[in-house]
């Protein structure tokens, strides 16, 4: 296992203007006001500090400097199948979005020209961040390679991958098309990942609401068959699959549009609210 010793690692914007890694502590509220500075490699040696800042801003909890590769899995929860008319998986669906992608919990999406048609959704799911190497990992030892969770969201353009490949291309892999925060918890803060509440609200409303316990795969699964031939390095980040409830899936669906907010929440994590906005 991963021994991480934080509660609620963070990076974010000092009151001075610097740029820290911290440790947010425990909260009943979930609100991020200060952090201990941590000094050291976060997947290495790293020690929490005594040194109190002030949060003034929330940065994606890692960045292109720390992630390599970004995997997501779709089509990943019971029921979606059924209402998108995919075929039951017998395996993983495994897609790659660029380290481009990531930004932070608060942040504005940017919408490229070439998709601001119909056919933009967002998707909740919770996010694994790899804490050591991991090769061919069986799916038994495969969360003693988690460094923790946080919350993603894996912005996606229904149009652009019905003209594709459904799993990849501009239908997913524009820059700024995965949100990730507020902050990564450690494993040994969840009793049982497959037992996580995860919702959207979408300009406040309730649209999606499910579970981990709903998954196709479990978590341990995805790691595993992540490593199957490729080494997963520390920094690297699985993007779990959403639930039945994305606004696709209705008939008609429902897509976003210029400036529609969304939050995205994962209980024990947090949430993540940003901004949908379409460049001129």
């Amino acid at each position: 296992m991963v021994q991480a010793k934080f509660s609620r690692l963070v990076r974010f914007i000092a009151d001075d203007d610097t740029e820290y890694y911290g440790d947010a502590g425990e909260s009943t509220d979930g609100s991020f006001s200060t952090a201990r500075v941590i000094e050291g490699n976060i997947f290495d040696k790293f020690e929490v500090t005594s040194n109190v800042k002030k949060i003034k801003k929330l940065v994606a909890p890692l960045n292109r400097s720390t992630t390599h590769i970004v995997r997501g899995f779709g089509v990943a929860y019971k029921g979606v199948p059924e209402k998108m008319g995919f075929k039951f998986p017998e395996y993983p669906v495994l897609f790659y979005k660029p380290v481009t992608a990531i930004i932070g919990p608060f942040d504005d999406v940017p919408i490229d020209l070439s998709s601001q048609d119909d056919g933009l959704d967002c998707e909740v799911e919770l996010v694994v961040v790899i804490g050591k190497e991991a090769l061919n990992v069986p799916e038994e030892d495969a969360l003693k390679y988690v460094l923790g969770y946080t919350v993603g969201n894996d912005m996606t353009h229904h149009g652009w991958m019905r003209k594709g490949n459904r799993m990849g291309a501009l239908g997913k892999n524009c820059d700024g098309w995965c949100p990730i925060g507020p902050c990564i918890i450690p494993t040994d803060a969840v009793e049982d990942v497959q037992k996580m509440r995860l919702w959207t609200k979408i300009n406040g409303e309730l649209i999606q609401d499910g579970s981990t316990k709903d998954m196709i795969f479990s978590i341990a699964r995805l790691v595993s068959f992540s490593s199957q031939g490729t080494t997963l390095l520390p920094g690297d980040i699985i993007l779990t699959g959403t639930p039945l409830g994305a606004r696709a899936v209705l008939n008609p669906p429902i897509w976003l549009h210029d400036g529609d907010v969304m939050e995205l929440g994962i209980e024990k994590i947090g949430t993540i609210k940003n901004k949908i906005t379409f460049k001129k």
